[in-house]
């Protein structure tokens, strides 16, 4: 988890420091976690900060990801055009050290913040899979939605949660820093998983406040590190039959009779 301030609208400010964090860590890491928008900021500067699957950020988590040998994941600015027509994106990568990845778009856009008058929602959940290990990747502002996070029973025979770890990338600002500790709390407990959250710190270009707070949270909901300080990097082994052993001794989600249904 990689919490720190960000440079407004500054990519490849914002590149060589996450390198030089990144190439620091001193043990491997499976995973390592970015805030959103981590190279530009919650900029709704589109025209000029958006790139394809082809552009520098997307090519710089593939390098990075490869030398470290590690799964990189954060939100950019993306861009496609369809008939012609550029279509935005608040992107989440999930980038593989073989350069392959995967992608989720944005589903709930902040109206508050207008976002949703310069991008485009998603419609589609992405979880993601490594050493075992099922991912439901999201971003800020979907952490409000609880049905959209909501573990699914789409197979009637599945026999286990569809997925362990919740991993949340945002830039939420201070002022609603008590949700944001209360939403990830809940959404362990509700879908009996891991919850990582990273959020960013500092002060943007619109003059909003980040106070971090980044969180590990148990699947009983309790918090097991909350990151305090304006820049700080921490690691953790998951355990898994700690997550097992509390998935059977409250097998809540088994017994739940509705289920979100994707479109």
């Amino acid at each position: 988890m990689i919490q720190t301030p960000l440079q407004w609208e500054d990519k490849m400010a914002n590149l060589e420091m996450f390198q030089k964090k990144i190439e620091g860590i001193p043990s491997q890491s499976e995973l390592i976690v970015l805030p959103e928008m981590f190279s530009t900021g919650f900029s709704m500067k589109k025209e000029s900060l958006a790139e394809t699957m082809t552009g520098p950020t997307v090519e710089w988590m593939q390098k990075t990801a490869g030398k470290k040998g590690s799964i990189i994941t954060g939100s950019i600015i993306a861009r496609e055009d369809t008939e012609g027509v550029p279509l935005y994106y608040n992107r989440l990568i999930w980038m593989l050290p073989s350069g392959e990845y995967g992608y989720y778009n944005k589903r709930h856009l902040f109206a508050y913040g207008k976002e949703d008058q310069h991008f485009t929602s998603g419609i589609n959940r992405l979880i993601a899979s490594v050493n075992g290990w099922k991912v439901n990747l999201q971003v800020c502002y979907d952490l409000r939605f609880p049905v959209w996070i909501r573990q699914t029973k789409q197979q009637p025979l599945r026999t286990e949660p569809e997925y362990d770890l919740l991993v949340v990338v945002a830039n939420w600002p201070s002022v609603r820093s008590h949700a944001w500790k209360t939403l990830l709390q809940a959404r362990a407990i509700e879908n009996q998983c891991y919850v990582i959250g990273v959020n960013r710190t500092g002060t943007d270009g619109n003059g909003l406040q980040y106070s971090g707070e980044s969180m590990l949270v148990d699947p009983l909901g309790d918090p097991m590190k909350i990151l305090i300080s304006d820049e700080e990097i921490f690691s953790h082994t998951l355990d898994r039959n700690k997550l097992q052993e509390i998935r059977s001794k409250f097998p809540f989600w088994h017994d739940a009779d509705e289920f979100f249904i994707q479109p």
